[in-house]
C-alpha cells in the first residue's frame, strides 16, 4: 500500500535518506516540490541532533610506550556519550558519502586531503554545520529554520512541480 509520495514505505524512506545525505553534503539540490516540502523536516531535525551534542567530547590521557620501553604520554579526544548517540542516529538516517578523487588529482594527494577520515559527512556536519548554526542560533536567538525552499515552476516532461531546497 503506497504512503506518502505515492510510494511504499521503504521507498519512501530510501528517497529522503539519499536526499536528506545528499543536501547536507552539497548544501543544495534539486527536486520535486512535494519531495522537499518532505526532506525539509526530515533534515532539520537531524540538524538539531546534531547541535545539541556537537561539543560532548571527552578528553582521555593514554599512556603507550615506544620501542625502547618509555611511557608516552599523549591526550586522546573522542566523543562523549550524547555525541557518539546522536551520531550513531544520524547515521542510520542517512548514507555513508565519501570523499571523491578529483580528475587530475594525485592518489598520495587525494590521501593527504581525507586523512583518517571515516566518514567525512558526520565529520562535516559535527564539525561545519552543527557550529554554524549553533553560533545562528545563538545571534537570532532561534532554533530551526536550517533549509530553504525554492519552487522552480513545472519540470518539462511530466510536468512536476520543480523545487530547490538549499541550507540556509
Amino acid at each position: 500500500m503506497p504512503g506518502k509520495l505515492g510510494r511504499p514505505t521503504k521507498e519512501r524512506l530510501a528517497i529522503l535518506r539519499n536526499q536528506a545525505s545528499q543536501l547536507l553534503w552539497y548544501g543544495k539540490i534539486e527536486t520535486t516540490a512535494s519531495r522537499a516540502k518532505e526532506l525539509q523536516p526530515y533534515v532539520e531535525k537531524l540538524i538539531t541532533k546534531a547541535i545539541n551534542t556537537y561539543e560532548d567530547v571527552v578528553e582521555i590521557d593514554v599512556i603507550a610506550k615506544d620501542k625502547k620501553g618509555k611511557e608516552i604520554k599523549t591526550t586522546s579526544i573522542k566523543d562523549g556519550p550524547k555525541k557518539l548517540a546522536a551520531r550513531r542516529a544520524i547515521m542510520a538516517k542517512t548514507y555513508d558519502l565519501q570523499e571523491i578523487k578529483d580528475f587530475n588529482e594525485k592518489k598520495g594527494d587525494y590521501r593527504k586531503r581525507v586523512g583518517k577520515v571515516q566518514h567525512p559527512l558526520m565529520e562535516k556536519l559535527f564539525n561545519e554545520i552543527a557550529p554554524k548554526y549553533a553560533a545562528r542560533k545563538e545571534e537570532l536567538g532561534q532554533g530551526g529554520g536550517y533549509t530553504r525552499i525554492y519552487l522552480l515552476g513545472q519540470r518539462r516532461g511530466d510536468g512536476a512541480e520543480s523545487a530547490v531546497i538549499e541550507l540556509v
